[in-house]
C-alpha cells in the first residue's frame, strides 16, 4: 500500500469546481461530441483497512448539461433525452469498491439516468494525494466508462442518408474528480 493509498481512509466530498464529470459521443459517424455537467455533487468514504464499508456517491444536476452548444443542451434536457423536468437528478451508488493494484481502484454501483437504474462498473486510478495551499487534504482520481445510452432510456436518434445513425449508442463517461477529506480544510479559503 502506498502514501497515497493509506492517506485515503476517511470522509471525502468531491470538490465541484475542480471536478468534471463528462461525456462524449460521436456525431454523424464523423466527429466526437463532449460535454459535461456543470452542477456536482459527490462524497466517499474510503477505509483502506475494511473496502466492504467503503462507499461513493455522485449525483448530477440533469439541467446542468453543457457540450458549449445551446440548441444540443436544450435538446439533451427536453424529453428526447434527460426530460430534466421528470428526472432532474442522475445518481450514482456504489455497491462494492474494490483496489485492485495500487493507485487503481474499481467502483460498482447503481446508475440511475431517468427513471431506469443499471450495475456499472468504474475503473479509477488515483492520481495523487496533496495537501493544497490552504491545507486542505485533496485526493485526484481519473477514470472513464462506456456505456450504451438506450439501456437507460436515451433513445432519439436520426438515420443519416449515406447510412449510420446521426448520435452513436456508445457514449464514453469520463470522471476527473478532486475531493477534499472532511476536516481538513478548516479556516481553507476558496480556491480558484
Amino acid at each position: 500500500m502506498t502514501d497515497n493509498v493509506s492517506a485515503l481512509s476517511g470522509d471525502w466530498d468531491f470538490d465541484p469546481a475542480h471536478t468534471r464529470i463528462g461525456f462524449s459521443a460521436r456525431h454523424a459517424m464523423v466527429t466526437t461530441v463532449r460535454g459535461s455537467f456543470n452542477d456536482v455533487t459527490g462524497r466517499f468514504y474510503a477505509d483502506l483497512d475494511d473496502m466492504d464499508k467503503s462507499y461513493a456517491e455522485l449525483t448530477l444536476k440533469a439541467a446542468s448539461v453543457d457540450t458549449r452548444n445551446q440548441q444540443r443542451d436544450d435538446h439533451l434536457r427536453s424529453a428526447d433525452f434527460f426530460d430534466v423536468e421528470q428526472w432532474p437528478d442522475i445518481r450514482f451508488v456504489s455497491t462494492q469498491i474494490e483496489e485492485v493494484e495500487d493507485n487503481a481502484f474499481v467502483v460498482s454501483g447503481d446508475l440511475t439516468i431517468r427513471d431506469i437504474t443499471k450495475p456499472v462498473t468504474i475503473p479509477l486510478e488515483l492520481m495523487g494525494v496533496q495537501t493544497d495551499a490552504f491545507g486542505a487534504l485533496r485526493a485526484g482520481f481519473e477514470g472513464s466508462r462506456r456505456i450504451n445510452r438506450r439501456d437507460f432510456g436515451l433513445e432519439w436518434n436520426m438515420p443519416l442518408d449515406a447510412g449510420g445513425m446521426l448520435v452513436s449508442e456508445k457514449i464514453s463517461l469520463e470522471f476527473e474528480i478532486s475531493a477534499i477529506k472532511r476536516g481538513s480544510d478548516e479556516g481553507a479559503q476558496p480556491e480558484g
